[in-house]
């Protein structure tokens, strides 16, 4: 099964009630792909929860939400070590995808260059 992977990013959009992101997410929902997050990503954009995320609380339910093991965060590690880059969550994000998986993130550099290392084929849209 074909997913979207979603980074901070994508999770910002959401708090923003972007429109474009969110008329690409109700898209790859109807095609059953499938949302994935992963519960650090959560923790990288969650505040409160006070009401101000109202957006974000309403849109998780609808995602799946992978727990970062010590075997990703090694794997993370070894990642960041080839890539030569510092960011422990952008690398778990790239590592959850799969050969024809999306990821949605408004850092597509990053994203971009820690992929070139997972030797996978994922295609990074910005949001």
């Amino acid at each position: 099964m074909t997913s979207v992977i979603l980074d901070a990013g994508a999770l910002v959009a959401v708090e923003r009630n972007d429109r474009t992101f969110l008329a690409a997410v109700r898209v790859a929902q109807r095609n059953e792909f499938e949302l994935r997050i992963n519960s650090n990503v959560v923790g990288q954009v969650w505040r409160t929860g006070s009401g101000r995320q109202v957006q974000l609380a309403r849109f998780l339910p609808g995602v799946t939400i992978e727990t970062v093991s010590v075997d990703s965060g090694f794997a993370a590690g070894r990642l960041l070590s080839r890539s030569r880059t510092e960011d422990v969550i952008d690398a778990t994000v790239a590592l959850m995808a799969n050969d024809g998986d999306f990821i949605f993130t408004s850092d597509e550099p990053d994203i971009g260059l820690l992929l070139q290392f997972c030797e996978t084929n994922v295609e990074v849209i910005r949001c």
